[in-house]
């Protein structure tokens, strides 16, 4: 069963135009450090604190600032055209080992299921993100709004 997402996407000419935030709030618990975690303002809370965030697409410059403040692993940055074949996915990680920028990766959906393969680009990881990391895995194309996880180790090895 996919997780539907209560935060609308960005338009296809936002995400033809950089990096972006993509929120994939579903519950409606008191929350919101990404509104405080965002400098440019992007992500609001509006009305009730239990309100799923919302995100000014226009204000959003892709800075993944947001992703580890997250407690519910929610949030994600996507660069569809981070080459000419391939997107870019940043993702919050709390698991360990932690993957290596270079590492190949088995990319994962929203219910945990095997997509294909990725390369991990970048790795932020440190006492600031609350042993929470911030993994940017390149992927095909087609992913760019399918991938939402990693595996790492032997199975991800390939």
């Amino acid at each position: 069963m996919e997780l539907a997402a209560t935060v609308a996407e960005p338009t296809k000419e936002r995400l033809e135009a950089g990096p972006v935030v993509m929120v994939e709030c579903i519950e409606n618990i008191p929350c919101n450090p990404c509104a405080y975690a965002c400098p440019r303002k992007a992500i609001t809370i509006e009305g009730e604190l239990t309100d799923t965030p919302q995100v000014d697409f226009s204000k959003c410059n892709g800075c993944t600032l947001c992703i580890a403040k997250c407690p519910g692993l929610a949030i994600f940055v996507v660069h569809k055209n981070f080459s000419t074949t391939e997107a870019a996915v940043t993702i919050p990680y709390e698991l360990l080992p932690r993957p290596e920028a270079g590492a190949r990766v088995e990319c994962l959906d929203r219910a945990g299921r095997t997509v294909g393969k990725g390369r991990v680009v970048k790795v932020l990881d440190s006492k600031a993100l609350n042993r929470c990391a911030v993994v940017t895995v390149a992927v095909p194309k087609r992913f760019w709004n399918t991938v939402r996880s990693i595996r790492v180790g032997r199975r991800g090895k390939g």
